[in-house]
């Protein structure tokens, strides 16, 4: 089983305390429902996030995330409001 390195988790750690409005006042429920959504769907017990963004675009709300589950795996998921349903996809591997 992999674990994320430690400079992965402080980056990660950093990304959520800088990258987000939510840092101050705890996870926004969408992430909640994000949550339950992603272990129904793909058996995924969320460890972390290591992305969250919602912002406004066109007028509708867009909440992204990415997801590190306690396996190892990652998924990226996405929805725009009015939908209740996120778009989840798992990452792959990625060479740079």
């Amino acid at each position: 089983m992999r674990f994320p390195s430690r400079l992965a988790v402080a980056a990660a750690s950093l990304l959520l305390v800088s990258g987000t409005s939510f840092a101050q006042t705890g996870n926004p429920a969408w992430l909640e429902q994000l949550e339950l959504q992603i272990a129904s769907e793909e058996q995924c017990e969320v460890g972390f996030y290591i992305y969250v963004n919602e912002e406004k675009l066109g007028g509708r709300t867009v909440q992204e995330a990415r997801a590190q589950c306690v396996d190892g795996r990652q998924f990226d998921a996405s929805r725009t409001e009015p939908d209740s349903r996120f778009t989840i996809s798992e990452c792959g591997t990625r060479v740079c």
